[in-house]
């Protein structure tokens, strides 16, 4: 089903049909109106059939192929706004709906620019080309950039700068997606830098703007002059109640277990990408398998859009190296070279292919073959090779050219054929070298290193280097290293993200990984991350993701570094390996461990002598990742896969060969899980002594968050620094995170936490109260921080009270009783109820007569109720004393009833 496709220009489709040009072919209008006309290809280039057939299987009957078949609807449509912008449109399938690709109206000047929509989403997408080819290299110049526009979501940047600067990470990712599946269909020997721009410049919410990128570009590309292969589009496949599901919307993708991006070609499959939850093999194949029937019926539209306004292709710039060059590097390294690639470390076996690459080149010197000065000419035409008769400068008299007129000195073309470049000689000794490694390993059974195609290399790992770090592993698999340190903090040292988004997003986990110069022995600059390090650190960190314990488990921010200190193939599984042991160094609980394998391919075998099967090679070594035709990490545990990534160097592979690859990598898992439990010394599973400390508390009313933050963040900061903690985060939801370097801080804060958000009830005693302020009518008393209440002047003493001041003063401290609480919740407290029943206190130091107790009584006595007056029935001797005031109506009575006991005893004791 999915067929090799070539590299060297356009392969014609199955049916094939003849490049349109709309000035040049018939068309047909299907409307009459003028701006406005739908177009057919010609009757002489139009398929047999309206529909094309997917391929069909030899035991499918008649009516299963009816079934398989799908309707074409690729009506181009023209549209002529006049001053030459004339727009084509084409509606394609793209899952359960239809996305618009525009072009021709917008971006003219570039070789190729087209609009995507998908609902509101919007994406413009272009593809520009350099003039003149740039020297020749084993690396495709292709740049790709993508950036979101704030203004696609009617909003500007967070930050102080408002102008979109550098690439955010996620826009690095999208651009690596779009890279990837594009570069494989490039021609070997195309050397003119190929630039592809695209921008978001609407967002709707719910469309994903980073597949709908891939496939922008790869339709910019087709309707370009860069003579790539085959079209490339890519979708986005979840998995929705254990449905899969093509392109499905964001708030899809929430209930998904599965994000799978795949790109590729309408018979081949180029690239994928994707994390899930412990996702089997066999499950993620299905998936793949329905992505690439979704790309093939994006292609087949884009080719009829191709077909009426693409551009010819310039095959004519591919610049190959002649074949006379592969003849003579092979003679002249033969068995040096072989021996060469028989060296087992690295280092060695680099120095060695240098030193014969460079005798190589000096032997073609001596020789004649070589030169220095420019490029190779031996691909030149008649033409080029015509010499000029006149070199001189043409003579242009006054006033016959205008100004712009731009005059271009003739440069004499060399007459030498057969003279190579030393760029030349350096490329295809590079092919030499990964065709005999490649020899070697199919005919021989054995790689650089010694090892049969499913050997991996040796393990070794170590925890706890680094003892002031939370956790620290050191992971080392053959020439590769990782020296993983794990972090802990609170959400403070969480990760923040602004995108398109209207909410900023928020980390929890993220995994840094540097890959410095260092690691492979060479010297070079040290900066900002670079694409490849931003794209490996986050395959690792969605590796590990799907182990990691929920919040509310674990309420900690955490952070690993993975810093590569010898790289010889597979670095970011090693990253996974090393983060993990890492994570559980730092005590974090994760729910499985995770290890990751990269695995390789050797496609072809027959044109290096083997039987023609492929071959897949398990834990792929530099060398071998340079040489081979396929990358495929995967990491996860021994029953699942969490994350996985795919790139291919040739046309593409078929499904039966990625799922031997998934079966050889799910044993090879299985291996370096076993390897890793052997860990010397082996993790601690504690949080260490030197991490924060963090404490989860649940308010039962959350309306009492307020209480804890108060008026300004005055509350909380006040908390954070009488207890000594480092700091506390109050949620919505009534959840309260209290972070600190020891339990003394988080005892403390607790304590003061709940004085807050506690709710008092009636009999409660609060002991060593301070007096904070002092009113006609009462003291106003603080019972627990940050929280007052009213004690009335009759609760302060069991004797008659002039005023408060008399008895108290502010900063006293004193032992109260909740004896009321209102319909507002405001509290009401007495000192009266705690005191003694026998103890009598005098508020004056002086004798007082009743005339100068009867107006202040009154003043005792709260405004909402009748003052008292003395009755016949009241009794004026001495009473029982009083039971405990439950309600307080029985208690100002008892409290009235003393007070006038009390005056009238002074009035008898001054009468005697």
């Amino acid at each position: 089903m999915l067929s090799q496709p070539s590299l060297w220009g356009r392969p014609s489709p199955s049916a094939s049909y003849p490049l349109l040009h709309l000035p040049t072919q018939p068309t047909t209008c299907l409307s009459t109106s003028s701006a406005s006309c739908r177009f057919f290809l010609p009757r002489q280039a139009r398929p047999p059939s309206p529909s094309f057939q997917l391929n069909r299987l030899p035991w499918e009957t008649k009516r299963s192929r009816h079934r398989l078949s799908v309707q074409a609807t690729s009506s181009v449509e023209c549209t002529d706004y006049g001053a030459g912008l004339k727009k084509h449109s084409v509606k394609i399938p793209f899952g359960d709906r239809d996305i618009l690709v525009e072009t021709g109206h917008i971006g003219r000047q570039a070789s190729a620019s087209v609009t995507v929509t998908d609902g509101e989403t919007i994406i413009y997408c272009s593809v520009c080309l350099a003039d003149v080819p740039s020297d020749p290299s084993d690396f495709f110049p292709l740049y790709v950039h993508y950036q979101e526009r704030f203004s696609a979501v009617g909003r500007t940047s967070g930050g102080y700068f408002k102008r979109e600067g550098r690439a955010k990470d996620h826009e690095v990712l999208v651009c690596r997606l779009m890279d990837r599946p594009l570069r494989p269909t490039m021609p070997k020997g195309f050397y003119h830098e190929t630039q592809i721009l695209s921008w978001v410049f609407s967002y709707d919410g719910q469309h994903s703007p980073d597949c709908l990128a891939v496939t922008a570009a790869g339709i910019a590309v087709a309707l370009s002059e860069v003579p790539n292969a085959k079209t490339v589009a890519g979708v986005r496949i979840g998995l929705i109640n254990d449905q899969f599901v093509v392109n499905p919307t964001n708030k899809e993708m929430e209930e998904s277990e599965l994000d799978l991006i795949i790109a590729g070609t309408d018979s081949a499959v180029l690239m994928i990408e994707g994390y899930c939850d412990f996702l089997s093999e066999e499950r993620l194949l299905e998936a793949v398998k329905l992505g690439q029937l979704a790309i093939r019926d994006i292609c087949k539209e884009v080719e009829n859009l191709v077909k009426i306004c693409g551009k010819p292709k310039m095959t004519e710039a591919i610049r190959l190296p002649p074949a006379e060059l592969y003849r003579h590097v092979e003679d002249i390294s033969g068995e040096e070279l072989v021996k060469a690639l028989e060296i087992k470390e690295k280092m060695p076996r680099r120095k060695a292919l240098l030193a014969l690459e460079e005798k190589v080149l000096n032997i073609l010197s001596e020789q004649g073959y070589v030169s220095k000065d420019g490029p190779s000419n031996a691909n030149e035409g008649l033409a080029d090779l015509m010499e000029v008769e006149d070199e001189d400068e043409e003579e242009v008299s006054d006033g016959e050219v205008d100004e712009g007129d731009v005059h271009i000195k003739p440069v004499p073309r060399s007459s030498i054929p057969l003279l190579y470049s030393e760029v030349d000689v350096k490329l295809v000794f590079k092919e030499v070298s990964s065709k005999f490694l490649r020899r070697r390993i199919v005919q021989g059974g054995k790689r650089s290193d010694g090892r049969s195609p499913v050997e991996l290399r040796p393990i070794n790992s170590q925890c706890g280097l680094l003892p002031r770090a939370h956790g620290s592993a050191l992971f080392t698999r053959g020439e590769t290293q990782s020296l993983a340190v794990g972090t802990l903090g609170d959400k403070q040292m969480a990760q923040r993200i602004d995108n398109l988004e209207a909410s900023e997003e928020v980390k929890r986990f993220y995994l840094q990984y540097t890959f410095p110069p260092s690691s492979v022995g060479e010297v070079g600059r040290m900066g900002a991350p670079s694409r490849r390090e931003v794209g490996h650190g986050t395959l690792a960190e969605r590796s590990l993701e799907r182990a990691l314990p929920p919040d509310d488990e674990f309420p900690y921010t955490i952070r690993v570094e993975s810093t590569i200190t010898e790289s010889n193939g597979s670095s970011s599984m090693a990253s996974v390996c090393g983060g993990c042991l890492a994570l559980l160094d730092a005590g974090v609980p994760l729910k499985t461990w995770v290890a990751g394998i990269a695995m390789g391919l050797v496609l072809n075998t027959e044109e290096v002598g083997g039987d023609g099967q492929p071959l897949i090679l398990s834990d792929i070594s530099g060398s071998e990742d340079a040489s081979g035709d396929m990358d495929l990490k995967v990491a996860g545990n021994e029953k699942g896969i969490t994350a996985f990534q795919m790139d291919i160097k040739v046309a593409g592979i078929t499904l039966p060969v990625m799922e031997k690859a998934l079966s050889q990598a799910r044993d090879g898992r299985k291996l370096i899980l076993n390897e890793m439990a052997k860990c010397s010394p082996p993790p601690s599973m504690t949080i260490s002594r030197y991490a924060p400390l963090i404490h989860v508390m649940k308010v039962i009313k959350p309306d009492r968050i307020n209480k804890i933050i108060g008026t300004g963040g005055k509350k909380i900061k006040s908390i954070i620094e009488e207890a000594g903690v480092e700091s506390i985060q109050a949620q919505d939801d009534g959840t309260v995170k209290i972070t600190a370097k020891d339990l003394l801080g988080i005892e403390k804060s607790k304590e003061l936490i709940n004085n807050l958000i506690m709710v008092p009830n009636i009999g409660d005693i609060f002991r060593n109260c301070e007096i904070k302020s002092i009113v006609p009518y009462g003291v106003f008393v603080e019972f627990a921080p940050g929280r007052e209440a009213l004690c009335h002047i009759s609760e302060l003493s069991s004797n008659w009270l002039g005023k408060a001041e008399d008895l108290v003063k502010v900063g006293d401290r004193i032992d109260v009783k909740l004896i009321e609480i209102n319909e507002k919740g405001q509290l009401r407290l007495s000192r009266r109820a705690l005191l003694p029943e026998s103890e009598t206190e005098n508020a004056t130091a002086k004798q007082q007569t009743p005339t100068e107790t009867s107006i202040p009584m009154k003043e005792n006595i709260s405004p909402t109720r009748k003052p008292y007056i003395k009755s016949k029935t009241n009794p004026t001797g001495p009473k029982a004393p009083a039971p405990a005031p439950a309600p307080l109506k029985e208690s100002n009575k008892l409290r009235q009833k003393k007070a006038s006991e009390t005056a009238s005893s002074e009035m008898v004791a001054s009468k005697d």
